[in-house]
């Protein structure tokens, strides 16, 4: 990967999203979003099945016109300059979608030079973006016999070609093993620390803490929170516990007047109890130890930006 970000338009470098609306028909598919994603750093965008992540990222590439609400990327409105924002944008849907009969190394040329590269510094880039994403061996394979993964990471240096400024992705993650997770996490770390825009809609909330600066969440075609990892790292959490001696350690959570709860199906003792930080979350374990309570196992019930979700959505029922 290059360095240095190469392309670019516009004074600003991210983007800014504000009271989006869009309706397909009677289906108001964004009600009212407002969106942020600051340069050099990854923004989750979260929400459920059909809560307009989708059609938000289709605006924001230029690929849908909004119904109401302004966009800037880069210093650009997609309304009025899509070429200009096409430009410095990486664009990964949720399927790969193109030419299933051309090779990996195909794909990656032929969209080099549908940007305006000579075929040479085209094939080249192809070449690199391949060796980035782990599939240089694969280069001469035809597209349509790649693993759902393999695709997945086709389509992401795909969406690298052009060097862009802005990168778009949709549920990244889909198909991929643990390593190529990894991977992907580290490469979009990489670029944020390049000073890309990255914003990358996923349900895999826990691959999210580590790769994520920010959390935009979205419910029913509207904006509902906007936070920091740091922030959401910070707020009520539930920890797990594990004991080899349930009882022993259900008798020192009541002594001490922690409430908890008992979740089905685990192997060993389990009690889940809430606390207010990592602070008190390390007091309350020193104080089972010096209770004798043989503790196996003790840490958080579910990721930072996963506890946010589940609250959110416990709050709208």
């Amino acid at each position: 990967m290059h360095g240095t970000v190469m392309n670019g338009a516009g004074d600003d470098g991210g983007i800014a999203a504000t009271g989006l609306k869009r309706t397909f028909g009677p289906v108001q598919a964004v009600a009212d979003i407002d969106f942020t994603a600051p340069a050099g750093e990854v923004t989750a965008l979260i929400g459920p099945n059909g809560s307009g992540k989708t059609t938000l990222l289709l605006m924001l590439a230029s690929l849908l016109r909004p119904d109401a609400g302004t966009i800037s990327v880069c210093g650009l409105d997609p309304l009025t300059d899509p070429r200009g924002v096409r430009a410095l944008l990486g664009w990964m849907p949720d399927t790969l979608g193109v030419w299933e009969a051309l090779t990996a190394r195909e794909i990656l040329t032929t969209v080099g030079r549908l940007y305006g590269a000579k075929t040479a510094a085209a094939a080249a880039r192809a070449d690199e973006l391949l060796e980035l994403v782990k599939l240089g061996p694969l280069a001469r394979q035809p597209a349509r016999v790649l693993s759902r993964g393999q695709q997945q990471r086709l389509s992401l240096a795909r969406a690298l070609v052009n060097d862009p400024r802005v990168l778009l992705l949709d549920e990244p993650a889909s198909g991929l093993d643990p390593g190529a997770r990894v991977d992907l996490r580290t490469t979009l770390r990489n670029l944020a620390a390049e000073g890309r825009t990255v914003v990358v809609s996923s349900h895999v909330l826990s691959e999210l803490d580590e790769m994520a600066d920010r959390a935009v969440f979205v419910s029913a075609g509207r904006t509902v929170r906007s936070q920091s990892v740091a922030e959401a790292g910070e707020q009520d959490r539930r920890y797990a516990v594990q004991a080899t001696d349930g009882p022993a350690l259900a008798s020192a959570l009541r002594a001490l007047g922690v409430p908890f709860q008992v979740p089905g199906g685990q192997r060993r003792f389990e009690a889940e109890i809430r606390v207010g930080s990592e602070t008190e979350a390390a007091a309350l374990l020193r104080r089972l130890v010096e209770e004798g309570v043989p503790v196996a196992a003790f840490g958080p019930a579910s990721g930072a930006l996963e506890e946010t979700y589940l609250s959110l959505r416990e709050a709208e029922r």
